[in-house]
């Protein structure tokens, strides 16, 4: 299996700067010493941070990593302007994306979302379109604003554009595992933004949690948009739609939702705006 991540894996158009604010660049990771920055930076929003209980060998290693890493790309937004201990300047990374290409799922035998959600059928409806799973994000707490997600946005744009990506897919994540404290987001999901026809997808049956808790009619939209995490509000004003259930993910101590966003549904104003910095790097 290839290593993705060394400088010779990533195509010319891809190995500079994907997009900057400030002293925040984004790119692709350059190597595996990187990578493993990236996997730092989740081992501390992931298991530090929120709930997710590590093993044994994560904890030694203070990374969250698993098998699909070494088959990924690794989007990483780094801050030129961070200080070290000491005072002195030394770039850091402050947020991260995992982005998995079809044929490196294949290899593997699938993606990491089909651990959760049945995706099989949706897959074989377009068998002439390229998918792009989307996964592993988080940003450091003090970095948690618009333009530190609108320039992950940027890098993936470029990314898409590039590699001529058709859909992207992956799981968004709740924090807690007890879906009726989450009946409300979870049911302006399922009764606004489902998806349908040939874009629908369902979570396993054995592991599939019904989000049509409360009823259409007393959702309060307002509400339920304010009690969304931010990466779900976000993948909402791009246009995506959500599968059929949740599951409960009791390692990352999260509910976990499935995302569907073919390129072609992106409101037309977010490709503006995304796409004027990435025109460049497009193939």
């Amino acid at each position: 299996m290839r290593r993705l991540g060394r400088p010779s894996d990533i195509p010319d158009a891809l190995s500079g700067t994907l997009g900057r604010c400030g002293s925040l660049e984004v790119r692709l990771a350059r190597g595996p010493r990187e990578i493993w920055r990236a996997q730092r930076l989740r081992y501390r929003v992931f298991y530090q941070e929120m709930s997710a209980k590590p093993d044994v060998v994560s904890r030694m290693f203070r990374r969250d990593a698993d098998r699909f890493d070494a088959s990924c790309d690794h989007l990483l937004v780094i801050d030129h302007a961070a200080r070290g201990r000491f005072g002195g300047v030394r770039p850091k990374v402050v947020g991260t994306y995992r982005l998995m290409r079809q044929g490196a799922a294949m290899r593997l035998g699938g993606f990491y979302t089909q651990g959760e959600f049945d995706l099989v059928p949706m897959i074989e409806r377009h068998p002439g379109l390229r998918f792009l799973e989307l996964g592993r994000s988080c940003v450091l707490e003090p970095y948690r604003s618009k333009g530190t997600i609108e320039l992950l946005w940027r890098g993936i744009y470029a990314y898409i554009r590039h590699h001529r990506i058709d859909a992207m897919f992956g799981c968004a994540s709740f924090d807690g595992v007890d879906p009726a404290a989450l009946a409300l987001p979870l049911s302006f999901l399922h009764h606004h933004a489902r998806s349908a026809g040939e874009w629908s997808a369902s979570a396993h049956s054995e592991r599939s949690v019904a989000m049509d808790l409360l009823p259409a009619e007393t959702i309060d939209a307002k509400l339920a948009l304010k009690r969304m995490p931010p990466l779900v509000k976000g993948y909402l004003r791009l246009g995506a739609r959500f599968g059929t259930g949740a599951v409960i993910d009791h390692q990352f101590g999260t509910t976990d939702v499935l995302v569907i966003l073919p390129v072609a549904v992106i409101d037309q104003r977010y490709l503006a705006h995304y796409g004027d910095e990435a025109q460049r790097h497009a193939a």
